[in-house]
């Protein structure tokens, strides 16, 4: 899946939480996101001067942020279901210090080959060996 199909996938399925998505989906939003905020933080502090949130860019970023809120949390819970776990596992980002931990392990982890109880996978059916 190349960039703008994994951008174009995540919006696509907005509030989507049911089914999978691959690495390459949930890994190239996190790069666009942080591309888009790294942007915003060049722009802001070369018309501001500094990292006040209080300027146009900030609340523009501010509005960004409220607006992709439920598409990353969406393409996360999928992401965990293509390892073959539930989305609520997602929560672990509230356990203080370690819990990025799991999810990051998760989120790196390959495809379950093959269907698991939440739908076929995203690349395609592995050859039987």
């Amino acid at each position: 899946m190349s960039f703008g199909q994994a951008i174009s996938s995540v919006f696509k399925n907005y509030a989507n939480f049911n089914g999978r998505a691959r690495r390459s989906e949930f890994w190239f939003f996190a790069l666009f996101n942080l591309i888009i905020y790294l942007a915003a933080s060049v722009i802001n502090y070369l018309i501001a001067g500094s990292s006040d949130t209080t300027s146009i860019i900030g609340i523009v970023y501010l509005l960004y942020s409220l607006a992709t809120i439920l598409p990353s949390l969406a393409v996360s819970w999928r992401r965990l279901h293509d390892i073959g776990k539930s989305g609520a596992y997602i929560l672990f980002i509230l356990i203080p210090l370690v819990g990025w931990i799991f999810l990051l392990a998760w989120f790196v982890k390959d495809s379950d080959m093959g269907e698991n109880r939440f739908g076929p996978n995203p690349k395609g059916q592995y050859p039987e060996y």
